[in-house]
């Protein structure tokens, strides 16, 4: 059995190269259980490499990725992993309750977490309706779903609210930190910086390195800006200096 106090995610020395580019050039961190961690940064500067290699599905040049106490990718994650890409990741021409039919059978979940999941998403009214006929916010809700069937420990989101108005963010973010409180462990990857006050942990990324790994007061705090857009300027500014 893992230690509790031990983290979710360590990543080691990690390096990953595509094509002729090193993606992340050997990066360390780790990821504490039971937090939203917000992995910040602009487009491009290695957020969604990090996480594919976290969730075991990208090819590493070097270092190690351990999730849940065991290397990312391992058969024994299937279940306790919950992954949201960038596009919505569900079948389109199925309805909500189909997909999350098929998520959930897959990942041998009980009878009750199709319904289950479609009451916390707020998608019971639309449970036969086709994908495809359904806003891109409800579309994006049910690429959650599909994640959540399985009740996982740990749940990677890359970007989950981009496109979405302010309402349906805040709502959002209220529900991951639900779902935090109940003991999952979220990493949320988002280029917008205002979102940083709403992760109870923070990773800066910029072109494949990490800059910053702290809580949100204590970033500000030790580089003295206001916001978190500030102070990642300030880190830029600092390592640009060194």
């Amino acid at each position: 059995m893992m230690n509790e106090h031990a983290p979710v995610v360590a990543v080691d020395g990690l390096r990953v190269i595509r094509g002729s580019r090193e993606v992340l050039p050997g990066i360390s961190l780790s990821v504490p259980r039971g937090q939203v961690v917000g992995l910040l940064g602009p487009s491009g500067g290695g957020k969604t490499t990090l996480l594919r290699s976290i969730v075991g599905v990208q090819i590493l040049a070097g270092g190690t990725v351990t999730v849940l106490g065991e290397p990312a990718g391992s058969p024994g994650l299937r279940s306790r992993v919950g992954y949201v890409t960038q596009e919505p990741s569900v079948y389109a021409d199925l309805t909500v309750r189909a997909n999350l039919t098929y998520f959930a059978a897959l990942v041998d979940a009980p009878r009750d977490a199709v319904e289950r999941v479609m009451h916390e998403i707020d998608l019971t009214d639309s449970a036969d309706s086709r994908v495809d006929k359904l806003s891109g916010g409800q579309r994006s809700r049910v690429s959650l779903g599909a994640a959540l069937v399985g009740s996982p420990e740990l749940l990677i989101l890359d970007e989950p609210t981009v496109g979405l108005d302010p309402v349906l963010r805040r709502d959002l973010w209220a529900f991951f930190h639900r779902l935090a409180t109940d003991g999952t462990t979220l990493l949320v990857s988002s280029h917008v910086m205002d979102e940083a006050t709403r992760c109870d942990r923070l990773l800066l990324l910029r072109e494949g390195r990490l800059l910053a790994d702290d809580t949100p007061d204590g970033l500000l705090a030790r580089t003295g800006a206001l916001d978190a857009e500030h102070a990642f300027l300030a880190l830029i500014e600092k390592e640009v200096a060194a």
